[in-house]
């Protein structure tokens, strides 16, 4: 991975080989990232995605993987939880081979080509508390 801030604003390029979510979480820590907005593109062919049933609570995972799909939008935000730095992202896949697209939170992307990312850091900090009513890591304002 390679980075450059801008002020408020860090371009970052993830290379073939480097998972995406790792990465980030890297970056959040060399650079006390304490609350930002995340936005990018790429190419994986490793991805696990996750969709929360809200009616159950349980949480299910599917990994794709095989052939090359094009993270065609990666958003969310990073904050903190505890002190560590925490993702929420979701990811469209798409496969011009299969001709489908996958969504859903992103788990896990391992880079097959590129994955060129904004993060967009906000002053301040938000942090994030488990809500047993959703079942789900929330902001804690």
């Amino acid at each position: 991975m390679e980075y450059r801030r801008f002020g408020n604003k860090i371009v970052a390029r993830i290379d073939r080989g480097e998972e995406v979510c790792a990465k980030l979480l890297e970056l959040a820590e060399a650079e006390d990232i304490r609350l930002a907005s995340v936005s990018g593109i790429g190419a994986s062919n490793d991805v696990t995605l996750g969709v929360f049933d809200t009616g159950t609570k349980e949480y299910f995972k599917k990994h794709y993987n095989g052939i090359d799909y094009e993270l065609g939008s990666v958003t969310g935000s990073l904050s903190r939880q505890d002190g560590a730095p925490y993702l929420h992202l979701h990811a469209v896949i798409g496969s011009p081979v299969m001709g489908k697209c996958h969504a859903g939170h992103l788990n896990a992307a391992v880079v097959s080509a590129t994955c060129e990312l904004v993060i967009d850091v906000i002053d301040g900090e938000v942090g994030r508390e488990f809500s047993d009513e959703i079942g789900l890591n929330l902001f804690k304002f």
